[in-house]
């Protein structure tokens, strides 16, 4: 049995998906191939989240805070050694952040990485999770999708994901359609102090400075879709 019918098995796909992106235009946005598996989950997927937490990045998401061709995995590439650095005592990391490459999101902020090596065999690369671009580091020797199977089973226990994670069942909610009208032109990107004033006033704990946390961001695109 594939990888993919093990997830399917445990967790059903959702009835209707968007169209699968055309990976050749993608990839040569990325400028690397992207491993086979991954394209077959998306297809069977599409955007949404497995157990309510576990969000992997889509090819031109509606939002930049989730899309794997947008600026948000060069972004965390960029800030896992300057987060690193900043505190009084760097931890190791698996792989130098050149080889990481984010492709996820959980509801807590933890990301989810491949370790883009081999760089001609995407299909080998492996995955590498850490707690908002701190330590720890978790990581799983296999591909993306044997990761959700094997988290799902309760066969692997990532220790920054919630020891509940499992207990309402297993699941995946896709994303709502967002701005069904055809779009003539994409949203304007949003300053982030424009993010930060919503914030504060629907009650969130947000800094002055910094990054805003990634539960702000998702829940300021929930609240402003289109």
């Amino acid at each position: 049995m594939t990888a993919l019918a093990a997830l399917t098995d445990l967790c059903l796909p959702p009835a209707a998906v968007p169209p699968s992106p055309d990976w050749t235009q993608v990839e040569n946005t990325l400028g690397s191939g992207l491993p086979q598996d991954y394209k077959q989950l998306v297809a069977a997927y599409g955007p949404g989240r497995f157990c309510g937490f576990i969000s992997l990045y889509q090819p031109h998401a509606p939002s930049e805070w989730a899309d794997l061709t947008g600026p948000m995995p060069t972004r965390l590439r960029a800030q896992i050694e300057e987060v690193r650095q900043a505190a009084s005592r760097p931890w190791p990391l698996p792989h130098p952040p050149e080889n990481l490459l984010a492709m996820g999101v959980t509801g807590n902020g933890d990301y989810l990485f491949w370790a883009t090596r081999p760089s001609g065999a995407p299909d080998d690369w492996t995955i590498a999770v850490n707690e908002a671009l701190c330590a720890p580091w978790f990581t799983y020797d296999g591909t993306v999708t044997e990761f959700l199977v094997d988290v799902l089973r309760g066969a692997v226990r990532v220790p920054m994901f919630p020891s509940d994670l499992l207990d309402a069942g297993i699941t995946f909610t896709p994303s709502q359609l967002r701005c069904t009208a055809p779009a003539v032109e994409p949203r304007a990107p949003v300053g982030t102090h424009v993010i930060r004033e919503w914030a504060r006033i629907n009650g969130y704990d947000v800094p002055d400075r910094g990054r805003i946390p990634i539960e702000i961001l998702q829940a300021w695109e929930q609240a402003n879709p289109c």
